[in-house]
């Protein structure tokens, strides 16, 4: 008896220290790829030639200077795993950076670096900055909200409005909610306040 319980309680320490180890892995293993790709996908960005990014290409640089003046992701082109392992990911099919519509970025909040891990912080008149090749376009945050994962008219040109349709640039940022969750999706909305072009 007292053997098979010795056996037993080992496996549990083991078993833990594995789950502990893999837990570790999730969090900040994680994030060490992500930085590397953004390191690829920033270089890329500025070197190549203005055109329409494929899926898993770098689309604009995003900046939420209320989460930090070091706060910079290149925004990938396509939301699957694959992509969003490698930073924010704009939805194929919304609108592009500036234009009338609906920009619409969803991130991970606690694995691979975690790029929307604060946004639940932005506040309304935040500035959302999108750094794309043609244009500096600056968002002002409006409003945030809570949804479940099938209410995808946060994603409608005008959110939440789908049989609307849109007069102004808008942007909406997705993540999982609550933290180490994926019940639900808090959405962070906001709208176009400045363009500025920039010289050829």
């Amino acid at each position: 008896m007292r053997a098979t319980l010795q056996a037993v309680g080992e496996t549990s320490i083991t078993a833990g220290l594995i789950l502990m180890l893999f837990c570790a892995y999730l969090l900040w293993g994680t994030g060490a790829y992500t930085q590397s790709q953004q390191l690829l996908l920033q270089r890329d960005l500025a070197g190549r030639p203005a055109e329409k990014a494929e899926p898993g290409q770098a689309l604009a640089l995003l900046r939420i200077p209320r989460l930090g003046n070091d706060y910079r992701y290149a925004v990938v082109e396509g939301v699957d795993a694959q992509h969003l392992k490698k930073g924010p990911g704009h939805y194929p099919g919304s609108a592009m950076p500036g234009q009338v519509g609906n920009f619409v970025l969803s991130g991970h909040r606690t694995t691979y670096a975690a790029p929307f891990n604060e946004i639940d912080e932005l506040e309304r008149d935040d500035e959302i900055v999108v750094e794309a090749r043609e244009a500096r376009y600056t968002y002002r945050v409006t409003s945030q909200d809570i949804v479940q994962p099938d209410e995808v008219d946060v994603l409608a040109p005008v959110p939440g409005k789908p049989d609307i349709r849109p007069i102004r640039a808008f942007i909406t940022l997705s993540t999982c909610h609550p933290e180490y969750s994926a019940a639900e999706r808090l959405i962070v909305y906001g709208v176009l306040k400045e363009t500025e072009p920039r010289e050829e």
